[in-house]
Formats: C-alpha cells, structure tokens, sequence
C-alpha cells in the first residue's frame, strides 16, 4: 500500500504541472498521507508529545479541505475520534497510550480503500534519572520522569562552577540548586505535578539549558 500511495501522488503531482499553477478547486477526496506523529516512543497512559496527522489529497495531488477523518486505536484513546480536514487539507489528533508497548492508530475516511495507519511504542516512564552537569553542557539535557520521581544531577566539572536554576514550571518553581564546582556534589528534585519544567546554569545561561517533563 506504501508504493501505490507514493504513486498516486506523484501522478497528482504531474497532474498538478500540467494544470499550470494549481488553482482549480480541490475535487473528492482521493487517499490520505501522513503528515506528521507517526513512530513516536512514549509511556504509558500519556498523550503522544506529537499530534497525530494526515493530509486529504484528491487525484491531482491537491489538498482537500471538508473531509471527516475517522480515528480508530488498538490501545488507549484518541481525542477527537474525528477531525475534520482544514484549508491544507490536514486533519489531526491527539493519541493517548494505553497499556501497550505496540499501539496501531488508523485515519480513514468514507470511501477510503485502505486506512492509514501510525505504529507508536510505549514504556513505563522512569521513576529515577539522572544528569551529568558538565563543562556547558546537562546530560541528557531534556529527560522525562513519572510522577513522584526524582531527578538527581551529579557535578562532573572540576572547578567550573554551575547550577540547577528553575525557569519555568507548572505551578510554583522548585528550589533551586547552590551555585557549586568540583565532581561528585549532587542535587535531587522530586517532582509532583504533570507537566513541563525548564531550568538553566545561572552562570551559562545561554548555553545550558534542560528540561524535565512530568508524566502520569
């Protein structure tokens, strides 16, 4: 199904130079292509980072605004469960994993001879993590935990001095670490609430920067 997608569009696209600049109005929506959220590693009972997303495309290769897409999930959810293509044609939606390590979610249409569908992988999320801080540089500079968890940064800098300094949060902002130098000090943050938390070097701002994300 691969090769006859990627062949029904690039006949849409001769079609296209043949009717000059490609203004004529879209025609019936002929197959979907993805355009976006496919393959995507996350945990469990989470929202994919990504939306998932297709394209309605009619014979030209043109896209199609006005069609209802249909979801459908093997595992966990996905909110809408129909969508409706926009002015380029893209309809998307928001996947959430279930339980399983291999989750299918496929778009389709009336009419549609054969589903697109998007693979997505799901893990338990980490309850414990750790960071380097380096000479400018975290690592990993963006990391995920479950809630509850804790994150624990480990100074491997010699006599550069550095921080963990809280930017932005949720709600209100972690304390923060000591401004501190040499190799093996450490600082831990156990985090409660679901969401994005973004922090820096007080001493590099610029060029340390990094990130915790939340998760259920």
């Amino acid at each position: 199904m691969t090769t006859q997608r990627v062949i029904t569009l690039l006949a849409g696209l001769s079609a296209w130079a043949c009717n000059g600049n490609g203004t004529q109005p879209a025609g019936p929506p002929l197959d979907l292509l993805k355009s976006g959220g496919d393959a995507q590693n996350w945990y469990f009972n989470n929202p994919l980072p990504t939306p998932l997303s297709v394209t309605a495309i009619d014979v030209s290769g043109g896209p199609v605004p006005g069609v209802v897409v249909t979801w459908a999930v093997t595992s966990g959810g996905v909110s809408p469960v129909q969508s409706t293509t926009n002015a380029n044609g893209v309809a998307t939606t928001t996947d959430s994993l279930g339980l399983s390590t291999t989750q299918t979610v496929s778009a389709s249409f009336t009419g549609l001879q054969s589903a697109v569908t998007f693979t997505e992988i799901g893990s338990a999320p980490p309850t414990a993590v750790g960071v380097s801080v380096n000479n400018t540089v975290f690592a990993p500079r963006d990391t995920a935990v479950q809630t509850g968890g804790m994150v624990t940064w480990t100074w491997n800098s010699g006599t550069t001095q550095h921080s963990v300094t809280y930017l932005t949060a949720p709600g209100a902002l972690p304390t923060s670490s000591p401004t501190q130098d040499a190799s093996g000090p450490t600082f831990s943050t156990t985090f409660t609430t679901v969401g994005r938390y973004t922090y820096h070097c007080s001493v590099h701002t610029t060029l340390m920067m990094g990130s915790v994300t939340v998760v259920h």
